[in-house]
């Protein structure tokens, strides 16, 4: 605050509330009287604890997972909180719920359906998560537990003003150099991303379909840079071989949605530089606040690139660095709160150099 209005400040509870209150709007930039429902859709990037209610072993609810701002694990694979958690706050909208997480009834505000590990294909990590076409399932349910409660007419205005979050994809090309490498041999990458995303042209439209209007997607992060891809690469390079996926997905995808616009009604996106975004951070983390931009703060072996963090996941020992907050990284595959926070201000604000057609506000403005 200015400190030509400090003294206007103190004139009085009701004033000081007053302020607090248009403060507190401006943060967002929305009317406290707009309400845009949210619902989430994809793997660890949006992951609130979904995993934590399945049987497998992909999950963060040990510690030191959510030690920054919720003082315990709660199954986000981050120090803290998720872009999808600022995407809501900055939206009036409270912490969206895993959607699995018991007693959790009350969809008015949105769910969130992610899932750690979860890909846009069905047979990635199949059995241990809960891919794109189950958590449709579970929308599906959610959509019918609207009409119910609301009545159709009012659920069905609820599900068109919404905003629909995607990241998916980066699992799917993970999964094929990890633990399914015969589809390297039997598919180009060419016609791998193809598939990859046919099925989230699938998801959008089965959305679209329903009522739903409104979506945001990310860009893919760099995979083959990130610390657990980093000791697969030459003399502590990126690992190279992943990138003609990652880049032509990226390439494809704005591609894929100005093709939606056209095809369906009403269809409108936001598109973030994710992949952008995290680049810069981890060649240049001094440029955005960062001490380390490359080692993670938790794991183990070269880059702390060892999925190793909390010690249960069949590696005991691991490293925790003394201050989050200095490193993009959290743990292998996973930014910081504080980079989390860093995107998410991007994806709700950017200008059309990073997020368009539309901002994450725009959607929920409109």
């Amino acid at each position: 605050m200015a400190d030509t209005s400090f003294h206007d400040f103190i004139f009085g509870f009701c004033t000081s509330l007053l302020i607090l209150t248009t403060l507190s709007h401006s943060v967002s930039g929305l009317s406290s009287k707009v309400h845009a429902s949210l619902f989430i859709f994809g793997d660890s990037i949006f992951d609130a604890g979904n995993n934590n209610y399945t049987n497998t072993s992909y999950r963060a609810n040990f510690q030191p997972y959510g030690e920054t701002f919720f003082k315990n694990p709660t199954g986000r694979f981050s120090d803290g909180r998720l872009i999808s958690d600022f995407i809501a706050e900055y939206a009036n909208l409270p912490i969206i719920p895993p959607y699995l997480q018991p007693g959790n009834q009350q969809f008015t505000n949105g769910s969130n359906f992610a899932s750690a590990g979860a890909g846009a294909l069905v047979e990635t990590f199949h059995g241990l998560v809960i891919d794109l076409h189950s958590q449709l399932s579970h929308f599906e349910r959610v959509r019918e537990s609207l009409t119910k409660n609301l009545g159709d007419e009012e659920a069905k205005t609820l599900i068109s003003r919404a905003v629909y979050l995607f990241s998916a994809g980066s699992n799917d090309y993970s999964y094929i150099f990890g633990t399914n490498s015969s589809i390297l041999r039997t598919h180009s990458h060419r016609e791998f991303v193809g598939m990859v995303l046919g099925n989230i042209t699938t998801a959008i439209k089965e959305i679209y379909n329903k009522g739903g209007r409104k979506f945001g997607f990310l860009t893919l992060d760099p995979l083959g840079c990130i610390p657990f891809s980093r000791p697969l690469g030459k003399e502590g390079g990126c690992f190279e071989a992943i990138t003609p996926y990652v880049q032509l997905h990226n390439e494809e995808l704005p591609k894929l949605l100005q093709k939606l616009e056209t095809e369906l009604k009403g269809f409108r996106y936001s598109l973030s530089n994710y992949n952008e975004f995290l680049s810069d951070r981890i060649n240049n983390p001094s440029k955005y606040g960062f001490k380390e931009g490359k080692v993670a703060c938790c794991g183990s072996g070269p880059f702390r690139g060892t999925f190793s963090c909390g010690g249960q996941r069949g590696t005991k020992e691991y490293d925790l660095c003394p201050n989050t907050s200095d490193h993009v990284f959290f743990d292998s595959g996973h930014p910081t709160e504080r980079v989390n926070q860093q995107f998410a201000m991007l994806f709700w604000s950017g200008t059309p150099n990073s997020t368009a057609p539309y901002n994450l506000k725009a959607l929920f403005e409109n």
